[in-house]
Order: C-alpha cells, then sequence, then structure tokens
C-alpha cells in the first residue's frame, strides 16, 4: 500500500538528480517526475535512480502546473513535493506524518545545507519590504522573517521556500493545488498564505530535517530567470496588494495574527508510527 508519494518536477537536472536523489524507494512510497522538456537526459536518469513514474511533458508547464500534473497521478495519502536538490530522509518520515496527523495544514521538515548548517526554510509574512531586505546583506533582513525550527520543535510560519512542501493528498486538493499563474517564483509563498486563508495552519518540522542544495538562479544576473521573478512578483502582489505595505498593517488584514516564531510543543505520543501502519498494511 502506498501511503506516501514523493513529486519531483525537473528542467535540465541530470546532474542534480544523481548529486542528490536516492533510488532506495521504500515499499511505501512512490517517486513521480514531471520532466519539463528537459534536454539534459533528466527523464532517462530518473527512471535509472528509482522514479515509479516519469512523466514527459512536451514543453516546459512551469513549477505549479507540472507539481499539479503529478498531484493528479499520486496515489499516496500523503503528498510531498520535492526539488530536484533535496536528498529525502525516508528514516524522518514519520515525524512528518504525526505531525500532520495531529494538525492539519501543510509542512515542511527543517533543511539543512550539504554541511549540515540551517537553512532559514521557514518564513514570515511575505511583505515587498520584508522580500527585498532578505536579498540584502544581513544587517538589512527583516527581523523575525527568516524561521529555523531546532529539533523537538513545531514552529508555525507564513510560508516556507517549495524546496519541500507536504500535506495529505486531501489537503491539497481542497486548496486546489499550486496556482498555475505561478510559472516560477512566489508560488510558494502564495500556497503558504492560501493555507492560512483556508483555516489550515503551515509548519516547520524539528524533528526531521532533509538536505537541500538550494542552487536559485537569480543569485546571479541571469536576464530569463529575473524576468520570470518580475513576472511573479507583479502577479502576487496585486493579489495581495496590502503586502506592499508594513508587516505591522499588513498583519491586521492576514489570518496568522500571532509572533512568526512561536514555539508548539513536539508530542511524541502523536499518532502511531508510520512505520508501523505500513508494516501493518503491507
Amino acid at each position: 500500500m502506498i501511503k506516501w508519494t514523493f513529486i519531483t518536477v525537473t528542467y535540465n537536472n541530470s546532474k542534480t538528480l544523481r548529486e542528490y536523489w536516492t533510488g532506495d524507494l521504500p515499499s511505501w512510497a512512490e517517486w513521480i517526475v514531471v520532466d519539463n522538456a528537459s534536454a539534459d537526459g533528466t527523464a532517462e536518469v530518473a527512471t535509472e535512480i528509482g522514479a515509479t513514474k516519469v512523466i514527459r511533458s512536451s514543453e516546459n508547464l512551469g513549477f505549479g502546473a507540472a507539481n499539479n500534473v503529478g498531484l493528479r497521478e499520486a496515489s499516496g495519502e500523503y503528498i510531498a513535493f520535492t526539488n530536484p536538490d533535496v536528498t529525502v530522509d525516508f528514516d524522518s518520515v514519520d515525524a512528518i506524518a504525526r505531525s500532520i496527523d495531529a494538525r492539519g495544514g501543510i509542512v515542511s521538515p527543517q533543511l539543512i545545507n550539504p554541511d549540515g548548517s540551517l537553512q532559514p526554510n521557514g518564513r514570515g509574512l511575505p511583505t515587498l519590504a520584508s522580500k527585498v531586505r532578505n536579498r540584502l546583506s544581513d544587517k538589512f533582513k527583516m527581523p523575525g522573517y527568516q524561521i529555523f525550527a531546532q529539533p523537538g520543535e513545531e514552529i508555525e510560519v507564513d510560508w516556507f521556500i517549495g524546496a519541500v512542501v507536504a500535506g495529505r493528498r486531501s489537503t491539497f486538493v481542497e486548496l486546489s493545488g499550486w496556482d498555475e499563474k505561478f510559472f516560477l517564483y512566489y508560488e510558494d509563498s502564495d500556497i503558504g498564505l492560501r493555507a492560512w486563508r483556508a483555516g489550515f495552519s503551515v509548519r516547520l518540522v524539528g524533528q526531521s530535517r532533509w538536505i537541500h542544495g538550494w542552487a536559485r538562479e537569480t543569485t546571479e544576473f541571469k536576464l530569463d530567470p529575473w524576468k520570470r521573478e518580475f513576472a511573479s512578483m507583479a502577479k502576487f502582489y496585486g493579489r495581495y496588494p496590502l503586502l506592499l505595505g508594513p508587516v505591522s498593517l499588513a498583519r491586521v488584514f492576514f489570518p496568522r495574527a500571532k509572533k512568526n516564531s512561536r514555539r508548539l510543543p513536539w508530542n511524541r505520543k502523536t499518532s502511531g508510527s508510520l512505520q508501523t501502519r505500513h508494516n501493518e498494511a503491507s
């Protein structure tokens, strides 16, 4: 019985898949790769290293639309949208499932760099000022915008970067999946805010730590990625114009009116072990 579906969208990621992904899928999981018309043999590599299903698109659909293709094909009770430069820690999937079983919503493990240092994949309210200042040096960053979860902590955030986004399949269906109007960038901010507005929480699970390579194209100047970023930025703030103002004002109009770094007790007794449930089901 398939309990978890991992969905990965690829575009010319053959080297990245070989570096970060493992083909040793547990019997309770499936891995669906949606390839956006890669020209470097990514689809073949995905098959070689263990993808359960590779869906080859004849064109680049964009990140959100390709994720939705994978979601429609998924058979797992739980879904994890996972980037090509992420190494899934299957041993810590239990912790993510316990969090989902206890409180629903969408969650992410605490991501770490390949050297083991923490990545700030949790984020506060995505006002324009917060987004811009986050690209500058540390002294300009907005306090409380970058959020981490330590082992034993669950932390509510406004959104988290889209490298890993997990939840029940039924939750993503209720959210109508990813917004396909965002070809690339800002779709992760959007799904976090939509989840809160729909009554779901958005959390980091510090008990799970997955490696993320974090190769962002707009860390240097390349015209096409920046054009896509600005196009998505315009759509995002056109949809959420209150985020053009200060955090203190925007917070009044968004459903999560608590401090961004609220820490929640980790309940180790919540729900049974996912591995135990898999064994019982098989």
